[in-house]
């Protein structure tokens, strides 16, 4: 049985008279790929905010790796090895494709980087572990294939090629845990099989956990190992892929029958 990495422990959260997410425990075994799915307003990117910091939950707790995120602030909670992507794309549009990635290294660094205004032997720690930084970012944008595009303006890109350059991003943080969502949204056919593939191999090559909201079911199904489905914030089920496809709250609420045949 393998630990837990990420635990909700009947999590509720309300927003005026309105419960967006209500009693919700999951829990994230270390190196699954697993999915959390349901309709629009459902409550999946709240249950994200919650997991990083940019909301505080009125009741129950957020566990990594059995301590809890709980009244840390989001730099904080991703400094502890939690990296996520957003539904709508949230680059730094005045950088190139480097620069982008090159800031979520920051997260890990040790050196203030206004010791490169200082004399050369007060900031030959800081310059070397900027040159490190560079090297490190042009390697992870080979390995989203970005790497001939580091000069360009990060938003100049077409949206399948910034939602890769997100990942990228969120991969230099130097993350256990990656959250994702939506990662297909705006892609086409071709590009959501290498989506997937990249998934797969993320998971595989990082020994990274994942936990991934998406509306494309062939994603979803065709990835995930455990998929929690929600609806009107509360948990309605959770299983295999092959379960939740038959599962009938889950068709109902969400997949439709069309879909599921």
């Amino acid at each position: 049985m393998s630990n837990s990495a990420l635990k909700l422990d009947n999590v509720t959260i309300r927003f005026g008279g309105i419960v967006a997410v209500n009693n919700l425990s999951i829990d994230v075994p270390e190196g699954q790929i697993a999915g959390l799915i349901g309709p629009n307003g459902a409550g999946k990117t709240t249950v994200f905010n919650i997991i990083t910091g940019f909301y505080k939950p009125n009741e129950g707790n957020v566990l990594f790796f059995d301590k809890t995120l709980i009244g840390k602030q989001p730099f904080e909670i991703c400094a502890t090895g939690i990296a996520r992507t957003f539904q709508n794309i949230r680059l730094f549009s005045g950088g190139t494709v480097l620069e982008n990635v090159m800031l979520g290294c920051h997260v890990r660094e040790t050196e203030p980087w206004w010791k490169l205004m200082l004399p050369f032997d007060v900031f030959l720690d800081a310059y070397i572990e900027q040159r490190d930084t560079r090297k490190k970012s042009m390697e992870l944008l080979e390995k989203v294939g970005l790497a001939d595009q580091a000069n360009e303006l990060a938003t100049s890109l077409p949206y399948g090629s910034q939602r890769r350059l997100e990942i990228a991003r969120a991969l230099a943080t130097n993350p256990r845990f990656l959250l994702l969502d939506e990662p297909a949204a705006g892609m086409n056919p071709q590009e959501t099989l290498e989506l997937m593939d990249f998934i797969r191999k993320l998971r595989d090559e990082y020994k990274f956990t994942i936990l991934l909201i998406e509306h494309d079911m062939k994603v979803v199904m065709g990835v995930c190992e455990h998929i929690w489905v929600i609806d009107y914030g509360i948990l309605i089920a959770d299983g295999t892929a092959d379960y939740i496809r038959k599962h009938p709250k889950v068709i109902q609420a969400y997949l439709g029958k069309e879909d599921v045949a």
